[in-house]
């Protein structure tokens, strides 16, 4: 959809970093943090630039003349204080006094570069840039305040936004007045800037609390949904029987006009292709929006997907797999297939997950209006990068006369990666030539959502004689989110096929498995049949799942105890050794998280009839940011009804270096949350080409009742920092299921387990795990 990124996450729209010259210098009574074109400045003259203003201004941040620092933040606030996270990096190099900062969340802007938050890479990608430019913002204000003090540099200290020298000290308020802050640095310079040694860092991994919780306690924060601009109309869409099929053949809006505040209805044209057959409905206010949009009458004509369900996704997605030649292989070591016919014995099983909904709180929306030639589109988004070209073309415009004015979201959860809500709102504005406010009811939210595909996985081992493991295989077929939104984004397998690498990630473990191939399959029925997306987690929410249930059939096949088999198969050979910058260590680091977690949980333990520990482990969302987790599930079942109650998770996370102890916290507990929720409670069917479940009194996520007991620990690292939005999500389900199991000899192979398929499960014949 956007050449423009790559997968690498570079975005070829900017200039290179090597044609980039960064500058410190004061603006009015201010202090900024810049860049500028290397061929619009020479090496010696800031003062001049920044006169001329040829640079663009505040990249990261800026100190006014009150001591206040303001972090410029590109990623979007979703509850998980990204900001602040951000922030604290900054401002821990900086030697700002915390009380002092701020944080700003930008519009969108070509300076800023790819602007995405997903996939747990904000601190992960931001960490090296922040800290430097927050060492060179303090080297300069020491630099500046020494020579205001009379004294040399080296004699200077810089603590809490002031700079001393001695007895002698000058605030960095006072710096930013009077100081002569002009610096010139190549990218070179800049990323060999001298950051602070970790025994000196005073903020990073200090509680203190987050920059957005009172705004969103005191009701004073603006989510998309709050979007107010003069004159708009309100707008509710009617939305057609299929997502990509469907024609509008007539619209009756006879009984709508009988509503109160009803203006008009509007079918949208859509070069972009976002939202074909979607018809508008507009009013004077939201309430009357949505009785009308009930009250008018639209005809469509459908393809052939309005016929499509979820069984007819899995039997495709099982055809596929029966397919050798099918897909794109992540990983093909030498000799897979010899090892398998050597194996004294095998091993396979089949693993499926339900299609699953975000059901974030804040019902898709977005305000759209252009003014002076500029058309602005107000909403929380969590890829605007992804989404602006695609809004470009649906109005007809150059990017450059479309920006994206950023809110807080209420609730992303990956949804918001996808930005289409924000094309029919600026496609109901054209049409209209008003501002329009365009809200989806949970009903409409939920039959628009781009929702994570069902999944069919198929994993096969092989063992020797001795019983050691020597080869293993795993498919896995879903429906690929990056293939249908940004196919730029998907890199080449080893047979050169391109493959959605956030569609298999998780299945290139870290275990010594012998000769070892992954295959990715791309399910092209769910592809046409809906939009799939992105959920928490991503592909390790479900590849996971498979992996980590299977290793603990193996085990029990083997005779050994599920942890042990583990720890054998994670010796950091070859390449699970690991590798610097984020990986150091390798598939120790994964193992120790698991001894601490068994030792946490009391593995081995005897426990009372019917309760039993599963343990499951992963390292997060990408191989080449690892965030090493293992969660040990204890569970009660209960043979008469099917109830699994779950009664403790015990997880441990080395994450490397922990900015934000409270919101790495918070983090953990939303994760474990979410995949317990899509372990025993949430999932809908795909029936007619539409998802069958629609509001809460039938889609049931986790209920707080259901909540277990969480004890939760980090691992104290001074390495690489890495993500936490995601991991605890892709280990909680296969520990349930691994733990019902111990409790119930029972073993079962989908997702989400309700009490039914227990009952099922255990009215049948007992037999070989």
């Amino acid at each position: 959809m956007n050449a423009s990124i790559r997968p690498d996450g570079k975005d070829d729209r900017l200039p290179s970093p090597a044609r980039r010259r960064f500058l410190i210098g004061a603006v009015g009574t201010g202090f900024v943090m810049a860049f500028a074109d290397a061929s619009q400045i020479l090496p010696g003259t800031p003062e001049q630039a920044i006169a001329e203003k040829v640079y663009d201004p505040a990249l990261w941040f800026r100190i006014d003349s009150n001591g206040v620092v303001t972090v410029n933040v590109i990623r979007a606030e979703m509850g998980q204080h990204v900001g602040t996270a951000l922030a604290r990096i900054v401002a821990d190099e900086l030697e700002a006094n915390w009380a002092d900062v701020r944080i700003e969340h930008v519009d969108t802007d070509p300076k800023w570069g790819l602007m995405v938050t997903g996939g747990s890479w904000s601190v992960w990608q931001s960490f090296p840039l922040l800290s430097q430019a927050g060492a060179a913002g303090r080297i300069a204000l020491v630099e500046e305040g020494a020579k205001l003090l009379g004294v040399a540099p080296d004699a200077c200290v810089a603590r809490d936004s002031v700079v001393r020298a001695g007895a002698r000290s000058i605030s960095y308020a006072d710096i930013v007045k009077r100081g002569n802050l002009s610096r010139s640095y190549s990218a070179e310079a800049l990323k060999a800037m001298p950051v602070k040694p970790v025994s000196e860092r005073r903020l990073i991994g200090v509680d203190t609390q987050a920059i957005d919780i009172p705004g969103k306690t005191d009701g004073t924060a603006v989510y998309g949904i709050d979007a107010h601009v003069d004159g708009m109309v309100y707008a509710r869409p009617k939305i057609p029987p299929t997502r990509n099929g469907s024609k509008v053949v007539s619209v009756d809006d006879s009984a709508a006009k009988t509503v109160k505040g009803y203006l008009s209805c509007a079918t949208l044209d859509d070069p972009s292709g976002t939202v074909p057959g979607w018809v508008m409905v507009f009013a004077d206010s939201t309430h009357a929006a949505i009785k009308a949009a009930d009250r008018v009458k639209v005809t469509w004509q459908n393809d052939d997907t309005a016929g499509v369900s979820e069984r007819n996704l899995l039997d495709h997605a099982a055809k596929l797999i029966g397919d050798a030649s099918a897909g794109a292989t992540v990983v093909n070591d030498a000799g897979v297939d010899e090892a398998f016919a050597k194996a004294a014995s095998t091993l396979q099983q089949d693993y499926t997950t339900a299609s699953v909904l975000h059901f974030q709180l804040e019902p898709v929306n977005a305000t759209a209006l252009q003014k002076n030639g500029i058309w602005e589109i107000h909403t929380g988004n969590q890829w605007q990068s992804l989404i602006l070209p695609t809004l470009a073309k649906a109005l007809g415009v150059g990017e450059d006369k479309v920006v994206m004015r950023t809110y807080l979201l209420g609730g992303g959860f990956g949804r918001r990666l996808n930005g289409d809500y924000a094309v029919p709102a600026a496609l109901a504005s054209k049409a209209l030539g008003k501002p329009v406010k365009m809200i989806c009811t949970r009903a409409d939210d939920v039959r628009f959502d781009s929702f994570r595909s069902p999944s069919l996985q198929r994993l096969r081992m092989g063992f020797d004689a001795a019983g050691k493991v020597v080869a293993m295989q795993h498919d896995a077929c879903a429906g690929w989110p990056t293939q249908v939104m940004v196919p730029s984004f998907m890199p080449k397998g080893k047979n050169d096929r391109p493959y959605d690498p956030f569609a298999i990630a998780g299945a290139d473990h870290w275990y010594n498995v012998g000769a070892h191939r992954v295959r990715a399959i791309s399910n092209d029925l769910a592809n046409r049949a809906f939009r799939p997306g992105w959920l928490r987690s991503v592909g390790p929410g479900w590849t996971n799942w498979a992996l980590e249930c299977f290793i603990d059939e193996a085990a029990h096949k083997q005779g050994v105890d599920p942890l042990t088999f583990r720890l054998n198969l994670l010796d950091a050979s070859g390449g699970n050794a690991g590798s610097a910058p984020n990986a150091v260590g390798g598939a120790k680091r994964q193992a120790a998280v698991l001894r601490r977690v068994a030792e946490m949980a009391g593995w081995g333990n005897a426990l009372p009839q019917d309760t039993g520990l599963g343990i499951a482990t992963s390292f997060g969302q990408e191989r080449d940011m690892p965030t090493w987790v293992t969660c040990v599930a204890r569970v009660r079942a209960n043979r008469t009804t099917g109830v699994v109650k779950v009664e403790k998770l015990f997880l441990v996370a080395d994450a490397g270096t922990i900015v934000h102890p409270d919101g790495a916290l918070a983090q953990m507990e939303g994760a474990a949350l979410w995949g317990l929720s899509m372990a025993l409670h949430e999932g809908t069917q795909f029936e007619d080409g539409q998802v069958r479940d629609t509001n809460l009194n039938t889609y049931t996520p986790l209920r707080i009742g259901d909540v277990p007991d969480l004890q939760i620990e980090f691992v104290a690292s001074t390495e690489a920092a890495v993500g936490l939005g995601e991991p605890a999500t892709t280990v909680v389900a296969p520990a349930v299921g691994n733990a019902i199991f111990a409790a119930t000899g029972v073993r079962l192979r989908h997702i989400p387990m309700r009490p039914q398929a227990l009952l099922d499960a255990l009215k049948k014949p007992a037999g070989p795990s």
